[in-house]
C-alpha cells in the first residue's frame, strides 16, 4: 500500500449528513438550498471522492519529491499540477459552494466541508491553490461591490483566475495593527497600492492566467492599528476592455520559502509596487471583511489537519492488518503463521483507536459547523441565523485547533504504527507528518485559536455564545438519558458540571490576575474539545444503536461505530478530569520563572 491508495471516507460522509444531522430535512427548509436532497448529496460525495482519489491523491508523492521551482520571479509547480487544476476547475470544483449568480454551483457549506476534508487529505499542496480562491471569492462576494463581483467571480468560479490573502509581512504576523502596506487613493477611484508581504500560499504560480490578491493595506490618514486597515483587491494583471487579462500590475514575487512539507503549494514573498488596488468593503473596515475569508479558511484548514490524519490511519490500519509480527498475549491467532498481525497487540490497537475516534468525531463536528454556517446564510428566520452565527463564533477557532492538533497526532501515531517503514519515503507517512505539521501554526496559531476561544468568546463574551451551545447539549442530555446512549449521557452530563465549575473559576480568576485567560487557554480549548466530541459521539452511537435494532443491513458499519465510540468513551473522553485540574492550577506557577532564566 502507498499514499496514493487513499480512499475517500464517502460512506462514513453519507452516515453524518444523512443520518445523524439529517441534513436534508435542514436544507429543505431554507429556499437557497431546497433543491439539494439527499440523492444530490450522496452523488456529489461520490464524485467528489472519485477525484480526490483518482485526479489528486496519485500526484500527491511527486508534488512532494519534485516541489515548486522558483527562477527570475515565475514559480513552476510540480509536473501534473498544472493539468489537473485544470480537470479539477473544469468539474467545477472551486465554485462549489459559490454565488450562481456569478457562476459558482450554490452547493450547502456542510456539503463543501466534506470535500474540502476528502481533497486535502488526497494532496493538500494541491487543493490549497483551490480552496484559497474559494476563500477570496467568499470575500468579494459578501462584500465587494458588483462590478468587482462582475469581473472577478466567475472567473474565479471557472478556475481561469486564482487568488491568495495577503496579510502577513516580515514585522507583523499575529500583530496585523502593525502593517507597513500603504494604498493611495488615486482620482479614478482605485489605489496604488505598495508594500511586501510574506508567507502568501499560492502568490505565484502557472495554473491560471491570472491571480488576484486580496490585500490588507493602510491608507496614508489611516488611524493607528487594527482599525485603521483596509481591504483591496489587487491583481497580477489587470482585465481588459474585455475583462480578459490585459497589463502587467506592480505586482511580483520576490522568492519561495523552503519548507518542512507542502512543497507543492507556492509560499511566496510578495512585492507590491504601487499595484493598482480595488477597495472592498469600507475604509478601515478591512479587517472584519478579511476574517470571512479568515474564518472560511480557518475550517479549512482544520480539515486539512482533519483529512491528513484520517489518510495517515487509512495507511497504518492497512499495514496492521497485513505486517505480522509477535505473538498475541493471549497465544497465537494465526499459528499457522510464522507471528501474528500487529493488530494482536493492545498498544497498536491504542495507536489506531485514538486516531479513529478523533477523526470521525471530527468529522461530525465539521458537518455540524457547516449546518451552522448554511443556517447562518441561507435561513428565512432571523433569530435561527443570530443563534447560528454564535455557535460558529464560537466553535471556529474550536475546529482549526482541534481538527490539527489530532490530526497531526494521527500523523505521527501512523508513523509510528509503521515503525521503520514509517519513517521513509515509500509508504507516505513521513510526508503525512510534514505536510500536517503547518496546519497547527498558519491562519492564525493554535495557541492564538486558544485565546480568542478563553478570550473573545468565553471571558469576555457578551452574547452568550458558550450558553447557546451548552443549552443545546443539555436538551440532549435530557431527551436522552433513559435512551440507547445513557452511559454517554451520564459522562456528558458530568463534563458540563466540570465545565461550567471551570469557566466560573477563569472568569472570577481574571478580574484579579489578566494572566489567568492565557494560562488557561489551551487546556481549556482541548476541555472544550473533548466535550464536543463526546457530543458528537453519543449522537452518532445513538443512530448506530438504532439501525442495528432495526436490523439494517449494513451492520458491521454500525457495529464498528459503537465500538469506536466506546473506546472514546472510556480511554479518552476521561482525560477531561485532568484538564480541569491542570486549569484551576492557575497562572502563578506559569509566570514565575524570570526571564533570564529562559
Amino acid at each position: 500500500m502507498t499514499v496514493s491508495d487513499y480512499k475517500a471516507p464517502v460512506r462514513d460522509m453519507k452516515f453524518v449528513l444523512n443520518e445523524v444531522f439529517n441534513v436534508e430535512q435542514l436544507l429543505a427548509s431554507m429556499p437557497g438550498t431546497a433543491e439539494v436532497n439527499a440523492e444530490l448529496i450522496n452523488s456529489v460525495l461520490e464524485e467528489a471522492g472519485k477525484v480526490a482519489e483518482g485526479l489528486l491523491a496519485p500526484l500527491n508523492r511527486q508534488g512532494d519529491e519534485i516541489g515548486c521551482q522558483f527562477d527570475g520571479g515565475k514559480v513552476t509547480t510540480p509536473g501534473g499540477f498544472k493539468d489537473a487544476y485544470r480537470t479539477f476547475a473544469e468539474g467545477g470544483w472551486i465554485g462549489l459552494a459559490g454565488d450562481p449568480q456569478y457562476g459558482g454551483q450554490g452547493m450547502p457549506k456542510t456539503l463543501a466541508v466534506c470535500f474540502e476534508e476528502m481533497i486535502m487529505a488526497a494532496n493538500s499542496s494541491l487543493a490549497l491553490y483551490a480552496v484559497l480562491s474559494a476563500g477570496a471569492s467568499l470575500a468579494i462576494s459578501r462584500h465587494a461591490s458588483d462590478d468587482l463581483k462582475q469581473a472577478y467571480l466567475p472567473k474565479l468560479y471557472d478556475g481561469s483566475w486564482s487568488a491568495t490573502m495577503c496579510l502577513t509581512e516580515p514585522h507583523a504576523g499575529t500583530d496585523l495593527g502593525m502593517i507597513k502596506t500603504r494604498a493611495v487613493p488615486q482620482s479614478d477611484g482605485s489605489y496604488k497600492v505598495s508594500g511586501t508581504k510574506i508567507f502568501i500560499t499560492g502568490g505565484e504560480h502557472d495554473l491560471s492566467e491570472n491571480i488576484i490578491h486580496l490585500v490588507l493595506a493602510k491608507l496614508p490618514d489611516a488611524p493607528a492599528g487594527p482599525r485603521g486597515i483596509s481591504l483591496f483587491l489587487v491583481p497580477k494583471f489587470l482585465p481588459d476592455g474585455d475583462g480578459n487579462v490585459g497589463d502587467s500590475n506592480g505586482v511580483s514575487c520576490g522568492s519561495i520559502e523552503h519548507k518542512m512539507g507542502l512543497k507543492g503549494s507556492a509560499t511566496c514573498v510578495m512585492n507590491f509596487d504601487d499595484a493598482t488596488g480595488y477597495l472592498v468593503g469600507e475604509i478601515n473596515k478591512g479587517l472584519a471583511c478579511m476574517f470571512t475569508m479568515m474564518n472560511y479558511e480557518r475550517l479549512t484548514i482544520g480539515l486539512q489537519g482533519l483529512g491528513l490524519g484520517d489518510a495517515s490511519y487509512q495507511t497504518a490500519a492497512a499495514y496492521a492488518r497485513e505486517r505480522i509480527q509477535g505473538r498475541s498475549p493471549a497465544g497465537p491467532a494465526q499459528p499457522d503463521k510464522a507471528a501474528d498481525s500487529l493488530l494482536v497487540h493492545p498498544d497498536v490497537r491504542r495507536m489506531l483507536l485514538n486516531m479513529r475516534a478523533n477523526t470521525e468525531a471530527g468529522r461530525a463536528l465539521a458537518a455540524y459547523v457547516g449546518n451552522q454556517l448554511d443556517i447562518v446564510y441561507f435561513h428565512p428566520d432571523e433569530e435561527r441565523q443570530a443563534r447560528a452565527a454564535k455557535l460558529v463564533a464560537l466553535l471556529t477557532p474550536i475546529t482549526k485547533a482541534a481538527f490539527t492538533d489530532r490530526g497531526f497526532e494521527a500523523c505521527v501515531l501512523g508513523q509510528q504504527v509503521l515503525g521503520g517503514h514509517g519513517y521513509v519515503r515509500e509508504w507516505g507517512q513521513e510526508q503525512h507528518v510534514r505536510d500536517a505539521r503547518i496546519a497547527q501554526i498558519y491562519e492564525g496559531t493554535n495557541g492564538i485559536q486558544a485565546l480568542d476561544l478563553m478570550g473573545r468568546k468565553v471571558v469576555f463574551d457578551r452574547e452568550g455564545m458558550l450558553e447557546e451551545m451548552l443549552d443545546e447539549m443539555r436538551q440532549f442530555i435530557d431527551q436522552e438519558k433513559d435512551g440507547r446512549v445513557a452511559a454517554f449521557v451520564a459522562a456528558l452530563d458530568n463534563a458540563l458540571d466540570c465545565l461550567v465549575r471551570t469557566t466560573d473559576l477563569i472568569r472570577q480568576a481574571n478580574t484579579e490576575n489578566p494572566h489567568e485567560v492565557g494560562a488557561a487557554s489551551v487546556p481549556y480549548l482541548d476541555l472544550m474539545t473533548l466535550i464536543l466530541y463526546c457530543y458528537m459521539w453519543a449522537r452518532m452511537v445513538k443512530v448506530a444503536e438504532d439501525a442495528l435494532a432495526a436490523g439494517t443491513e449494513d451492520s458491521d458499519f454500525y457495529r464498528a461505530k459503537i465500538q469506536v465510540g466506546c473506546y472514546f468513551l472510556d480511554r479518552i473522553m476521561p482525560r477531561y478530569k485532568s484538564l480541569a485540574e491542570e486549569i484551576s492550577a492557575g497562572s502563578d506557577v506559569v509566570m514565575a520563572l524570570d526571564e533570564a532564566l529562559f
